[in-house]
């Protein structure tokens, strides 16, 4: 298996000499093996390789034991170890989250402090049972495309291999590794899938693994050049999007840009995505539609604008820093790291114990290159309509605008040179298994 690693890594350059790599390590069987096959390696590649692990602390003293197995193992390897952990039970129950969006929130925002590519241990066959996930629940194709081996600077290394290889290798270097009881479960879809369904699949294609592989493959590919085609049909148009190139393209297509508009709606259903496409070949060039968390898609003559009311701004949240908070009524996911990276970089001194995310108020000034002026003003002069003014997250701290998401940051807090910086981004919120 580590010279097939090899191979692959260099073919696809999904490392490079050079990098930090930190293995996400969960203490169980392909996490191990991710983790010893590229400290072994990084030599060879020229990369530095730590490790991580994040305790849910959702199993009591077998996450503990999960962390000191973990601890134990690094130190065998000589590898650098970073531990994070949380109450996962109570970050659910303050945000309304299952435990399994709520964990992964919390595991994200500690990766995020780490700087480096993070690699997860996902297999071959993780990405079977992602694909009959969505299969099971309904999706197209860029659901059936499964788990792209790149995501930002998350990694998936181990994706071309079989559990059954993840075990030779265990094996074959005696190595240990932790076993999640809850894996044996029946109690959510994935392990009846596995344990039921899988079996019977792999019973009539030996093949499998590697022929869902190649289609996921395929499928990326597919769906990333239809994707660059639906791009091009956004023609922004005095704060909104003109509608003839989206009326005039083909039905995939058009439906393809309209989701990319709509990205930022939580709980978009197949429904709300029909009504959109209605807008476009509605006669009456004032209609409208209403989606989910105040969202608005409105007709103006030949354009189409995606928005708010103006006074449905979103809740105020508190962004602690390094941390992660969620944007709800935005669907995305405010993020504080360390270090610089692409967003708006401010002092870290000066966002210690943390900062408000905020909708714009009456009287927000901001200094800019062009001096100081109020928000109001300086959306108004970028032409960003009223309805999408309230749903722009300002950053601010005792009461200053230390900075303005997609305006940049207040040049009255600039950090200076040398000085520690944290970067603050947002992003849409992202399901992955």
């Amino acid at each position: 298996m580590r010279s097939e690693l090899l191979r692959r890594l260099r073919e696809t350059e999904l490392i490079v000499p050079g990098d930090t790599v930190i293995c996400a390590l969960s203490g169980g069987a392909d996490s191990v093996a991710m983790t010893h096959a590229l400290r072994s390696l990084r030599d060879t590649l020229g990369i530095e390789v730590r490790a991580c692990h994040f305790n849910h602390r959702l199993r009591g003293e077998e996450s503990d034991a999960d962390e000191a197995f973990c601890r134990e193992f690094c130190a065998s390897l000589g590898a650098e170890l970073t531990v994070g952990s949380a109450d996962v039970r109570q970050y659910a129950a303050e945000r309304g989250e299952s435990l399994e969006e709520a964990a992964r929130h919390c595991r994200y925002a500690f990766f995020d402090t780490l700087g480096g590519k993070i690699a997860t241990a996902h297999t071959a066959d993780d990405q079977l049972e992602t694909v009959l996930l969505q299969l099971v629940r309904g999706t197209g194709l860029k659901g059936l495309g499964g788990v792209p081996p790149r995501r930002g600077n998350v990694i998936r290394p181990m994706l071309p291999f079989s559990r059954e290889e993840i075990l030779s290798y265990l094996e074959e270097n005696s190595l240990p590794h932790r076993e999640d009881r809850t894996n044996a479960e029946d109690d959510c879809l994935r392990n009846r899938l596995r344990h039921h369904v899988v079996p019977l699949l792999k019973a009539e294609n030996p093949a499998l693994l590697a022929g869902v592989s190649r289609m996921t493959q395929t499928l990326r590919d597919d769906e990333a050049l239809l994707q660059a085609a639906a791009d091009a049909l956004l023609c922004e148009d005095e704060g909104g999007y003109a509608v003839q190139p989206l009326r005039s393209s083909p039905q995939p297509l058009r439906r393809r840009a309209l989701r990319t508009l709509l990205c930022g709606v939580p709980k978009l259903t197949a429904a709300h995505l029909e009504a959109a496409e209605a807008l476009l070949f509605s006669g009456d060039p004032s209609a409208r539609i209403d989606l989910p968390d105040g969202v608005v898609a409105r007709r103006v003559y030949d354009r189409l604008v995606i928005g708010s009311d103006e006074n449905a701004a979103f809740a105020a949240v508190t962004l602690p820093c390094p941390g992660e908070a969620s944007l709800g009524a935005l669907g995305a996911v405010v993020r504080c790291t360390a270090g610089i990276g692409e967003g708006l970089h401010l002092p870290a001194k000066l966002l210690a114990g943390g900062v408000t995310v905020r909708a714009r108020k009456t009287g927000d000034r901001i200094r800019l290159n062009g001096g100081t002026v109020t928000l109001k003003k300086l959306m108004i002069d970028r032409r960003i309509p009223a309805a999408q003014r309230g749903r722009i997250p300002v950053i601010e701290k005792d009461g200053n605008v230390l900075a303005v998401w997609g305006v940049g940051e207040n040049l009255d807090f600039l950090p200076r040179d040398g000085e520690p910086v944290y970067t603050i981004c947002v992003t849409e919120r992202e399901e992955t298994p």
